[in-house]
């Protein structure tokens, strides 16, 4: 099934629309405080389609992420007692419990490792803010692990665009369907 190659011959279509930068900026900001897709999935073809804007588009991702990562604190800090209710129906309890210690274990650069990693991110700003973690060191470690990233993806999309695209496109629907299997086997073990 070409599933996802048509998905992906899409969001290659879309990252070329004129409000594109928008979206991204968009999908940034939401993803971290509350949005569950890493903004990478719209950095990477929009990099592709236009490589010649691939580190503006860098720039933006990084500052919606660092606006969003605010928000993410801000409710970690204010509203933490009220979303309690949602962590713990959505299994992430024990996960918050295990980033608290991250954060009296690492501190400021557990920040860092998150920013830069595949980890959800949005799951370290709520908690930045709920263990009043200061604000300037959670910035600037959020700036440089999130910059790093997306400035990395952009970049290995402008130098290498091309000749990844036809790899992209030649195993994208084995991928696709990989992940699929990885979340169905996840939530399988999850619900036994």
């Amino acid at each position: 099934m070409s599933l996802f190659s048509s998905l992906y011959d899409k969001t290659l279509i879309w990252a070329k629309h004129p409000k594109a930068p928008w979206y991204l900026g968009g999908m940034s900001f939401a993803e971290s405080s509350f949005f569950p897709i890493p903004p990478d999935v719209m950095l990477m073809p929009m990099a592709l389609a236009k490589p010649e804007k691939a580190f503006r588009y860098a720039w933006i991702t990084t500052i919606f992420s660092l606006l969003g990562g605010l928000l993410g604190y801000a409710i970690g800090y204010w509203l933490l007692e009220w979303i309690w209710p949602t962590i713990q129906s959505i299994g992430y309890e024990a996960k918050y419990h295990q980033i608290e210690g991250f954060f009296e274990q690492y501190g400021v650069w557990i920040v860092f490792a998150a920013g830069f990693s595949p980890i959800p991110y949005k799951l370290f700003t709520v908690t930045a803010g709920a263990t009043n973690m200061a604000l300037l060191p959670f910035l600037f470690a959020s700036f440089i692990g999130r910059g790093a990233r997306f400035f990395l993806v952009a970049w290995l999309m402008k130098i290498g665009g091309e000749r990844y695209e036809s790899n992209i496109r030649r195993w994208i629907d084995w991928l696709g369907w990989f992940v699929v299997i990885l979340i169905v086997f996840y939530l399988g073990f999850k619900l036994l």
